[in-house]
């Protein structure tokens, strides 16, 4: 398994790396944003380990900048930040953890098979394209369509539709798709499931076509073709 250690700090940085190895994983380091960003982008990696305060470009940017680039790769985010916040902030930039320095070793071992662990079965339990009436969302190009037409879709947005259709014709309540989304550590905030729900609709909904993603007053949402 290869990690990606992204962090300034460089008595940090290498006892994570010599740790890390004792406990057989690959590793190549990255003492600032901007080769964290040229590495995370031109290879690949099972997961991403990155400080929120770098140089040249910090954290919530570069996380960013890789899931606009398609890097679908688990992030962890691990920085002295620990307000409720700034990890409001990690997780909605497209980071899928987020840990608190300073840190027992053993929970970020914990948090890495965690994240992993559930990336490799994201990826397992589902077909490469998932398709409802005229509507397609490839997993491998991460390309979304409605009848041919290209759709643009943010990470989340995109993680959102996949869980969609992946549970079409089901009514979905906002705690479970909150929990399937957002990171386990965040707080519950449905207000967040109905603005990105809304977001989507207006996407893949647009007139002339028929609606496709329903809401269930009292219930939740669903997605289905009649």
């Amino acid at each position: 398994m290869k990690v990606l250690i992204i962090e300034d700090e460089k008595r940090l940085a290498e006892f994570i790396f010599k740790g890390l190895i004792e406990n057989g994983y690959q590793c190549e380091v990255a003492y600032d944003g901007r080769l964290g960003a040229e590495l995370a982008l031109n290879h690949s990696f099972d997961i991403i380990l990155m400080d929120v305060n770098m140089p040249y470009i910090n954290g919530f940017d570069l996380t960013k900048k890789l899931r606009e680039n398609d890097i679908t790769t688990p992030i962890l985010l691990l920085t002295a930040m620990g307000l409720t916040s700034d990890k409001i902030t990690g997780l909605d930039s497209g980071a899928d953890d987020y840990l608190v320095k300073p840190f027992e070793f053993q929970e970020l071992l914990a948090r890495i098979r965690a994240l992993v662990r559930r990336a490799e079965n994201f990826k397992e339990n589902n077909n490469d394209i998932l398709k409802l009436d005229d509507l397609e969302l490839n997993l491998l190009s991460k390309k979304v369509t409605r009848s041919s037409v290209d759709i643009s879709l943010t990470s989340k947005e995109f993680n959102l539709l996949h869980y969609l259709l992946r549970n079409k014709n089901q009514v979905l309540s906002k705690a479970r798709i909150f929990s399937e989304i957002w990171d386990q550590n965040a707080d519950m905030d449905s207000s967040k499931v109905e603005v990105y729900i809304n977001l989507l609709r207006n996407k893949i909904d647009r007139e002339p076509h028929k609606k496709l993603l329903h809401t269930v007053v009292g219930f939740g949402y669903v997605i289905k073709d009649s």
